[in-house]
Formats: structure tokens, sequence, C-alpha cells
């Protein structure tokens, strides 16, 4: 990443808290290689157009984060009628499942002051009597990478919260499934994406242009990760990597 300026590093990079500057989580993790990203630049034939179709996505994610928000602390937000599939269904998830917050928990700014890094959670909830952080995310899979900014938001949040004793990612995505033959299109960013469904013989996938599309509807999946220790090791190996590449901006602002 180049930068022109301090002013710029320090914004794109972290928070100021307390007059003390303090990195971002989420700037840190990304030192950590991404081999997809290269497929994903390839596949769509352009920087400029990857580009491009990550901010659309980012941008999505965005009003997907919000509305869902809303909902969890019992309001009913307005939202682009594009995400209506995604928010729909997590208002039926949250019926069925047990999930409580409270308006102070959620966009929450947090700190670890002894190891000079910060970010903003998702939100803090109980879910089914358990409390821990949650995170949101709209990508189509849960990456392992998540582990690392979830456990660094639960070191941050240990000693103020005795509490606190889980992390949970919960990924709000939606799709349009075939009715002819079960496949999968993901509308995202602009991008769209078909998954084939699987081809047992007896229903076999339809050929490109002849599936036929059923109206979009939600998903939601909800995983735990308990043991946050080995996550916070590799992602302060993360963050001793991310200083390293980035130690001539930082010996300028006296970090």
């Amino acid at each position: 990443m180049f930068y022109k300026t301090e002013d710029q590093f320090k914004d794109e990079n972290g928070y100021v808290i307390d007059d003390a500057w303090y990195p971002r989580v989420t700037s840190i993790v990304k030192i950590k290689s991404k081999p997809a990203l290269a497929f994903f630049y390839k596949e769509v034939g352009s920087v400029e157009k990857a580009d491009e179709i990550a901010q659309r996505s980012a941008d999505e994610g965005t009003r997907v984060h919000e509305a869902v928000q809303a909902v969890m602390v019992g309001k009913e937000p307005e939202h682009d009628p594009s995400i209506e599939g995604a928010v729909s269904a997590f208002r039926e998830f949250i019926q069925k499942k047990h999930i409580r917050t409270e308006p102070e928990w959620i966009e929450k700014r947090i700190a670890h002051h002894d190891e000079r890094f910060a970010g903003t959670i998702d939100a803090l909830a109980y879910i089914d009597g358990k409390f821990g952080v949650l995170d949101i995310k709209t990508s189509q899979a849960i990456y392992r990478d998540y582990n690392l900014q979830t456990a660094a938001y639960f070191a941050s949040l240990a000693d103020a919260y005795h509490e606190l004793e889980t992390r949970w990612i919960l990924r709000i995505d939606q799709v349009q499934k075939c009715k002819r033959c079960g496949a999968t299109l993901r509308t995202k960013g602009g991008r769209e994406k078909i998954k084939k469904a699987y081809d047992d013989g007896l229903v076999p996938c339809c050929p490109t242009g002849m599936h036929e599309w059923l109206p979009v509807q939600g998903v939601i999946e909800l995983q735990e990760f308990p043991y946050w220790r080995d996550d916070y090791a590799a992602f302060l190996g993360a963050k001793k990597l991310w200083e390293w590449e980035y130690s001539y901006w930082l010996r300028k602002i006296g970090y």
C-alpha cells in the first residue's frame, strides 16, 4: 500500500484514543497472505474491476450490518430492498435463537493498551446463555482468517468483561436457487457467481443460461469459536510482521 502523508497512513490504519494512536485490528490482519485474492483478480480480469466489485461488496455488507444490528436491539430498520432476503432470514433466525444484546454493546470501540491495537466490534451478545464477541460477516463462507480478528477483540475485552467466554462468527448472505437443478446464484458487488449443484446423475445441472432462478432467499450460518489463545498468539505474530512492513511510517509518526 502506498501512502503520501503521515496523516493518510494514520487515518487508514488506526484510531486515536486518549491522544494516542493505535493500529486497527482489521489493518493488521490484512498482512496475512490471501492466495484466493490472486484467483479473484485473474477471474475478474483487471485490478480496477476487482477493486470496484470489492468496494460495492463492502457497501452492501455495511447495509446488511446496519440493518441486522438494528434488528438485534428490537428496531425495524428501513433498508434497501436488495438486501431483504438477508434481513428477513435474520429476523427468522433471531426469533428461533436466544440472542440478547444491548445498544451500547454494538459497534463498540475497544483497545488493548498493553499490546497497542484497537478495533470496533460488531457486537457483544448472549447467545443461548453464553456471553461473547459476535462478529458479522457477509462473505460466501466462514474463513479461518476471521479467528485472528475475533481473538484480538476477545483479548481486549477479557479484563473488562469477566463473564466473556466465547466468540461467534455470524455469516449472513443471500442467494437464488435454481428450480430445476438446485444450483445457486450469488450476486454480490454486481458480480454473479453460480455454484453448481451436486450432479448425482438423476438431476443434472442445467446448461449455462438455462437455469430457472427462484426468488432471493437469505442464508444464515453461526459458528462458535470458544478457544481463542492460539488464534491470539497468531494475531500478535501478524502484528509483528505488520509493524515490520510499515516500520518507515511507524517511525515517522512516533509509534
